[in-house]
């Protein structure tokens, strides 16, 4: 009886193992502020689902950067854009971001593949979206050892890839970079709306801040020019 009693416990243990298991393990939350997703929503480089919800922690396929990156830097309004169109045998001109596609190919800011396929679904790595970032927004020639010295801070600075190394230090000088708790920057992961909105925000906070016409120092008692 007592054999039958214990094999009971037993079963009813294990049925509820996930119950348990679930119950320890907390939900994890974007650790990106709310305020980064309503700046940028605000100015319409990015947008709510249909439901009015941003699901900040969705991935982010190429076509959908190409359309944040063409709103965010006014990309369209480059002088490249008035090129003739190219020939992208994976994204034809019934494709809801054929436009922004043509105009991040024709500015540089993001590249085809061999074949000048685009692969408009295919999702984007953090390193990828920071250094099509930091192509509109203008990668600083460091020197190596400057981006290195950039970098350091970050534990997992190794796994950055070669190409990604001088726009991803662009992107931290700048103060726009996102990372974990440790300051990992996590380059290979892949990136998320929250992630975009994050530095997207960062970079239009800098805008504001700046004003349209530089201030003239006024200096007391200078001579006047002739």
């Amino acid at each position: 009886m007592r054999q039958l009693s214990i094999t009971l416990s037993l079963v009813a243990l294990l049925q509820n193992l996930p119950a348990i298991a679930q119950a320890q393990v907390p939900e994890t939350t974007s650790e990106i502020p709310s305020d980064s997703i309503q700046q940028v929503t605000a100015v319409k480089w990015m947008t709510n689902f249909s439901d009015g919800k941003f699901y900040s922690e969705r991935l982010v396929s190429r076509a959908e950067l190409a359309s944040i990156m063409v709103k965010a830097f006014g990309l369209n309004k480059r002088q490249a854009v008035s090129k003739e169109n190219l020939a992208i045998p994976d994204v034809p001109a019934s494709h809801w971001a054929f436009n922004d596609i043509q105009t991040v190919l024709k500015t540089d800011i993001m590249k085809g593949y061999r074949g000048n396929e685009f692969f408009p679904n295919q999702k984007v790595t953090r390193a990828e979206a920071l250094a099509i970032f930091a192509q509109a927004y203008g990668v600083f020639q460091f020197p190596d050892d400057a981006v290195n010295e950039i970098l350091a801070s970050h534990p997992d600075e190794k796994s950055i890839p070669t190409w990604a190394r001088k726009a991803i230090a662009t992107v931290a000088s700048e103060g726009f970079l996102n990372t974990d708790a440790q300051g990992n920057i996590s380059p290979l992961k892949p990136v998320t709306r929250g992630d975009i909105a994050y530095v997207l925000s960062k970079y239009l906070q800098r805008q504001q801040r700046q004003p349209e016409t530089p201030e003239i120092p006024v200096i007391p008692d200078s001579p006047q020019s002739p």
